[in-house]
């Protein structure tokens, strides 16, 4: 039986949640290839994929024969496919501060939007931004600022006592703001920096780019 694993990524290496996909693998000690989808040629959109797919997105997983797209979706399935204590935890123990990361890792996806509009994430690996927040993007960063101050304690470099993929997808959300220079709080942009520095996070940004175009 096939049990190899995949993953499906975009061709520029700046999809977010691809990147949460990659980290949870890495994060797991799993060995698997990657894929890339040229998005600015439509890949995306061919039969296979959408087949492969079923939403028609980046990332996908394949687990052998299955296949799994949606980020969150992909997170948990790992970490319930190789759970712990044989494997490193993708989610914290405790029930309370679970559903806090998931909390989290839902809001930054579905909410937001002038952040990930004003500074997408082409800007954290090719050119930044060069206008600054409108006052939506403004709105949105006193938003996300304010959520990283509550869970965030000085010199804390988790969200919880231990790591967790939350961490990843937040810390991550954060970095959009301040690789462009907004204002960021220095413990928030302290916990920013220590998961943008994590060996698992590193692996995705140290990549070789092709040249970006926009799609």
């Amino acid at each position: 039986m096939d049990h190899s694993l995949s993953l499906d990524v975009d061709a520029f290496w700046i999809s977010p949640y691809a990147l949460s996909s990659f980290v949870a693998l890495e994060e797991k000690g799993l060995t698997f290839t990657t894929r890339e989808v040229h998005l600015e040629k439509n890949e995306q959109l061919a039969s296979d994929f959408q087949h492969k797919s079923l939403t028609g997105r980046v990332p996908v997983l394949r687990h052998g024969e299955y296949t799994l797209s949606e980020s969150q979706a992909i997170g948990e399935y790992i970490a319930e496919t190789f759970p712990a204590p044989d494997y490193p935890r993708l989610f914290p123990a405790d029930l309370k501060e679970r559903g806090r990361a998931r909390q989290l890792m839902a809001w930054i996806r579905s909410d937001l939007m002038p952040i990930r509009e004003e500074r997408a994430t082409h800007t954290m690996f090719y050119v930044r931004a060069n206008k600054p927040l409108s006052d939506a993007g403004r709105t949105a960063m006193d938003r996300v600022v304010r959520v990283a101050e509550a869970l965030v304690g000085d010199g804390r470099r988790n969200l919880f006592k231990e790591w967790c993929l939350a961490d990843t997808d937040f810390g991550f959300f954060l970095m959009r703001l301040v690789l462009n220079g907004d204002p960021v709080p220095a413990k928030v942009r302290g916990y920013a920096e220590a998961q943008w520095h994590r060996p698992s996070m590193q692996k995705w940004i140290d990549r070789q780019r092709i040249p970006y175009v926009a799609y």
